[in-house]
């Protein structure tokens, strides 16, 4: 099934203005993009990663420049279980009372070949994270994401994930099956209107994995992260009220 092209869209300042909105991956690439957009449109922003050095990078980076205070939450969603997710989300709720958003941008991404070279402990780390962790995550969040007037939660695909391509082997899988949580979730979550669930295909930009799976390519030729963001802050804000359930790519 082919995805939903994005469409340029002018956002109003200050579009996320008194919102809570939580960043997995926020360290590095599209995470940390994503936080200081949203920041920068008022939000204010839980910074979660596996690495607290580089979420605080972010952090002093978002005071240097006049944002809203985030906070830190450091978290291995490898190793993290389904009590850490429920004092997570007992966590934010005991600090800031709220949330409006999730950005499940964190993933494994390990290696390019065919199946067969695949191992069973490769499959395991990478479901881990690519699926079982934004779905144990937005399961702990869930009570809190009710609670808003007007909530997001958007997980973040990939091209190979969305149809599928030869060699791109656990990563492949793991985020079509992601796709497929985010559509079932969003079937079952009609009776509740003011949560909505989407995904993006973020497509070939500077990022760390891209960096990985096309070592050949000029990096410094593709797309920014940054250049994404207008799209992330639609999907985030009340704009996108009216969309569920899609997957967006360019």
């Amino acid at each position: 099934m082919p995805y939903t092209a994005f469409k340029k869209h002018e956002t109003a300042a200050d579009s996320l203005k008194d919102r809570v909105i939580l960043v997995t991956g926020a360290g590095q690439g599209l995470g940390r993009s994503a936080a200081l957009a949203f920041a920068q449109q008022g939000a204010t922003v839980i910074l979660a990663g596996r690495k607290q050095n580089k979420l605080e990078a972010v952090y002093d980076e978002m005071l240097a420049t006049g944002l809203p205070e985030p906070l830190i939450f450091p978290l291995d969603l490898e190793k993290a279980t389904e009590d850490d997710y429920k004092a997570m989300a007992e966590g934010i709720y005991q600090q800031l009372g709220r949330l409006d958003g999730i950005l499940h941008n964190a993933a494994h991404f390990g290696r390019l070949g065919p199946l067969d070279i695949n191992t069973s402990k490769e499959f395991e780390r990478m479901f881990k994270v690519n699926v079982i962790a934004p779905f144990a995550l937005t399961k702990a969040c869930l009570p809190l994401l009710k609670m808003s007037e007007d909530a997001s939660v958007v997980f973040v695909s990939s091209s190979a994930g969305h149809e599928a391509a030869a060699y791109w082997g656990a990563h492949g899988v793991s985020k079509k099956a992601l796709e497929h949580l985010m559509q079932t979730w969003s079937l079952e979550l009609q009776q509740f209107p003011q949560i909505r669930l989407n995904a993006v295909i973020p497509g070939a930009i500077q990022s760390p994995q891209r960096k990985k799976s096309h070592p050949g390519e000029v990096h410094a030729e593709l797309p920014t992260a940054d250049s994404l963001m207008e799209y992330y802050v639609y999907l985030m804000g009340p704009d996108s009220r009216n969309e569920r359930g899609q997957v967006f790519g360019q």
